[in-house]
């Protein structure tokens, strides 16, 4: 049976108060839980959300937390949508202490976002790209400061199929549209863009990581089984597959928040458990642990990915 990794306590002491984070998805899942815990220590945390009144509910239970919380919307779907977002941060403060790019899609029917990508790659990845770029010298002023993007043991592959990197044909246009395919690949450039980044950040002061949350008990899995399936029939099942709660999945993205070694490992992944990893050996995760995918440590694959994704999203070229 795994075993669930858990933050040290003491973590959950630090006192945040002063300290302001972006949690995307921050309405539900381990967005929320990690929401919760920041806002608990006396964080501002501004929840970046697609639909705002949903954001509202979710977080509404916050008022009475040494902490605050706003809603700001934020369509990952839309690049004009990030740019408004940040625009809307920037002209109300000159502080960011971390970015939990959390969001995400999984294995959705074929589709385009408003720009036109796949919408796997287009939301989980080029989205959080473009909001993650467009805040660098925020991040960079606040330093220390921390990043976390949120992808998933599907950078190395699900269901057999091995977690690929298709620069020349993102969008599926030249090879048939396979959901699942789509999905790992968003994912895999999650944790090839995080090393790079930390590599292009070195010395700023700014720490990013990759992570694996786990098998969350949420509605990702929507397009995949439904959701009842998965937290009512499966649930006898959780510990030997290790479903997680939402704030057993906030774990590995609070450690990489809080844990005073962390920025030591700028760059790494961080796993939790997962019956899903291949080899037998992986599954017991770690914080930090190298990704069994080859591709994560392919320096030149990441640097066509910045540069794809630069182009894609229409960023200056060059733009540190």
């Amino acid at each position: 049976m795994p075993r669930t990794l858990t933050c040290d306590p003491a973590l959950f002491e630090k006192d945040l108060s002063g300290r302001v984070y972006i949690v995307t998805g921050a309405n539900s899942g381990s967005g929320i839980a990690t929401t919760e815990q920041l806002v608990r220590q006396g964080a501002h945390v501004v929840a970046a959300c697609r639909r705002v009144a949903a954001g509202e509910e979710a977080t509404r239970h916050l008022s009475s937390e040494r902490g605050s919380v706003e809603v700001m919307e934020l369509d990952l779907d839309s690049l004009a949508s990030v740019r408004s977002f940040v625009d809307a941060f920037r002209a109300a403060r000159s502080r960011l202490d971390g970015l939990v790019n959390n969001a995400g899609v999984m294995n959705t029917p074929e589709g385009r976002t408003q720009d036109g990508w796949e919408t796997q790659f287009g939301v989980n990845h080029l989205g959080h790209f473009l909001l993650t770029e467009l805040l660098l010298d925020t991040l960079k002023a606040s330093a220390p400061s921390r990043i976390v993007c949120v992808s998933s043991v599907a950078h190395v592959g699900l269901r057999n199929q091995p977690a690929t990197l298709d620069l020349d044909d993102p969008n599926f246009e030249a090879r048939e549209y396979d959901g699942v395919a789509a999905y790992n690949q968003s994912k895999l450039a999650i944790v090839i863009y995080a090393r790079h980044l930390a590599q292009r950040l070195e010395g700023t002061g700014v720490s990013v990581f990759s992570t694996h949350p786990g098998w969350i008990r949420s509605n990702l899995v929507k397009h995949t089984m439904p959701t009842w399936v998965q937290n009512v029939v499966m649930r006898p099942l959780s510990g030997v597959l290790g479903l997680l709660s939402f704030e057993e999945g906030a774990q590995t993205q609070l450690h990489c928040l809080l844990d005073d070694e962390a920025p030591s490992h700028s760059g790494e992944y961080y796993s939790q458990n997962s019956v899903l990893y291949p080899d037998k050996a992986d599954r017991p995760g770690g914080w930090p642990m190298r990704s069994p995918n080859p591709l994560v440590y392919d320096d030149a694959l990441a640097a066509r990915l910045h540069e794809a994704s630069v182009k894609m999203v229409g960023l200056e070229a060059g733009r540190a």
